[in-house]
Parts: C-alpha cells; sequence; structure tokens
C-alpha cells in the first residue's frame, strides 16, 4: 500500500521532502530543522513520524500558542530546547502616532524581500504593537533590508521570544455533520450559507485554504486545513471523526473568535 493515497497528490513532494528528513536524521545521527510549516504542514509530518520511530519530533513557533512552527527532528537521545529553533522575533518601530499598520502589510512586506513564506513564522499585531518571528538564519539580511512596510518608513528591533504579544488563539469549536469533504459543501455547512454562494465565494478567489487561494469547489478538505473567506473569518478543521449512519461527514470544526 502507498503511503501517497492518505494524501493529496499536490502534497506528494512535502511527503517525499519529510521522508527525506526522516532518513537524514537516521544515518546521520544529527537533528533537522525545518523551515515554519502551517498547520496542515504540521498535521502531515506527524503522521509520516509517528510515536513507534527512534526519530522523534518537536515544534516550537517562538510562543507557546504560535500556529507556524518550525519542526525538529532529532533522535530520542536529543533533549531539545527553544534554543535549538533558532528564531529571531522582531518588533517594528515607526510614527506610531501617524501610521497605522496591519498583518496584510507585514506579510507583504516580508515577501517582497525575495524570501520564502517558510522562512517567516506568525505575525503578531495588538493595538499599535507589530512583531513577527523568523528563522534565525535569515535574521541579518530582514534588519538590512526591511526599512519600509505599506507607506511607512520603520526599523526593526529584536527581542527575546518571550517578550512575544500574542495572546491564546481562541476558537470556538462545533460538532457538524456534511455530506462531503468538498471545499464549496463544508464552507455552505460552517458558514450556514447556500451551496450556491459558497462555490461562487470559491470560484471568485475570495477562499483560501492553508494561505493559499483555492478557485476549486471540489477540493477536498483533511484534518489540519485552515478555510479563510475574505470578510467572513477563519475555521479550522479539527478532526473529521468518520461517517454517520446517514453517511455523512462528522466533523469537529473551530470557528476563531
Amino acid at each position: 500500500m502507498s503511503i501517497y493515497q492518505h494524501f493529496r497528490p499536490e502534497e506528494r513532494d512535502f511527503i517525499d521532502q519529510v521522508l527525506g528528513w526522516k532518513d537524514y536524521v537516521e544515518s546521520s545521527y544529527a537533528p533537522r530543522l525545518t523551515d515554519f510549516l502551517d498547520p496542515r504542514e504540521q498535521q502531515i509530518i506527524k503522521a509520516l513520524i509517528g510515536t513507534q520511530s527512534e526519530v522523534q519530533l518537536e515544534f516550537f513557533g517562538g510562543y507557546s500558542d504560535a500556529e507556524r512552527k518550525r519542526a525538529l527532528l532529532f533522535l530520542d537521545y536529543m533533549e531539545p530546547g527553544a534554543g535549538d529553533f533558532h528564531l529571531t522575533l522582531f518588533e517594528l518601530e515607526y510614527a506610531k502616532k501617524f501610521v497605522t499598520i496591519e498583518h496584510r502589510q507585514v506579510l507583504g512586506s516580508l515577501m517582497s524581500l525575495g524570501l520564502k513564506r517558510g522562512k517567516f513564522g506568525d505575525i503578531l499585531v495588538s493595538d499599535e504593537q507589530v512583531q513577527f518571528v523568523a528563522c534565525q538564519e535569515v535574521a541579518d539580511y530582514v534588519k538590512v533590508q526591511l526599512d519600509k512596510v505599506g507607506n511607512a518608513g520603520i526599523s526593526l528591533k529584536e527581542l527575546p521570544l518571550e517578550s512575544a504579544i500574542a495572546e491564546k488563539e481562541e476558537w470556538n469549536e462545533s460538532a457538524v455533520t456534511s455530506s462531503s469533504l468538498r471545499l464549496d459543501t463544508i464552507v455552505s455547512t460552517i458558514y450556514r450559507i447556500s451551496r450556491q454562494k459558497s462555490q461562487l465565494l470559491v470560484q471568485q478567489g475570495r477562499v483560501k485554504v492553508n494561505w493559499k487561494t483555492s478557485e476549486n469547489p471540489a477540493f477536498e478538505l483533511a484534518e489540519g486545513d485552515i478555510i479563510s473567506i475574505r470578510g467572513m473569518g477563519r475555521t479550522k478543521i479539527v478532526t473529521v471523526e468518520g461517517k454517520t449512519k446517514k453517511d455523512n461527514w462528522r466533523i469537529i470544526a473551530g470557528r476563531k473568535k
């Protein structure tokens, strides 16, 4: 039985990458640190590494409730700490009296530096305070290159990870049943809108799955997926618990408060 059949076709490259990381740790007796992973990627790597292997797995994104995290694969004799994840916390300094900076502006400016999204973790915004977590190996480059967010001139200050401003994310979890795991069906069920409207939202490019726009209404969702709809908030598929007697899918979904 092929391991790939348990995952989506487009996830095959990532699966191969994870298996390569595992082989590296086993053959070299050295740990392997990944870039930041989204929740779905974290779900996949957990499934592939499992709990019966001598290769162990831990995640850390800079603070206890981080969404995007780096994964560390290591042999069972190692006891990793926060320093082994090589993270840097930056805070933006800017003219707070005259400028408002939003999450999307920070992400856009970071991506304009030419680095992969995996080099950056969560972006944290609380009132006028704006922070983000980055891989330590790109921190010097980011500090030199990032001098503007939107139209605002900024400078960066490094802070200890303990200074992260993020509060624990709160999700309202509820059990729902759905006739399928299709994106349009799940959106219709969770957001309580018609199937026609959910299909239109997807086709208009207003729906993202794991931070990537999905214009395919038939895209099949799985545990760990994050759905975001412009103007309607975010949802995550916490668990897919199986079929009911009426052959519907029983799902635990979370809506962000």
